[in-house]
């Protein structure tokens, strides 16, 4: 597959910035989607090349101007939809409710 996220090779992406003692989360919410995928993986019965086949199916713009949690993010969100784990209404109530609690 030659899709977006297979960037091997590229140009022009500038430089790797590495974080020195980077930790594994830069904010709370990075902690709660591992879970979740964790919870996904474990119980919802998804795959991990479902994970990453959902990640490369993500639009372009949206994969490069996301950080990796978001890539995790929006596989989470795809494939419990798909799999009708939950609804499209269930998933824009609780977001709706974070931004609330959140001040978003």
């Amino acid at each position: 597959m030659n899709g977006i996220h297979d960037l091997g090779g590229m140009q022009g992406f500038g430089p790797i910035v590495r974080e020195d003692d980077e930790p594994v989360f830069h904010a709370e919410w990075e902690r709660h989607v591992f879970a979740v995928a964790m919870l996904a993986l474990g119980g919802a019965g998804i795959q991990v090349d479902e994970m990453r086949h959902a990640i490369e199916r993500m639009p372009a713009a949206d994969y490069l101007t996301t950080t990796y949690y978001e890539h995790w993010l929006h596989a989470c969100e795809t494939l419990l939809l798909e799999k009708g784990v939950i609804t499209a209404g269930e998933l824009d109530r609780r977001v709706a409710d974070l931004a609330k609690t959140e001040g978003v």
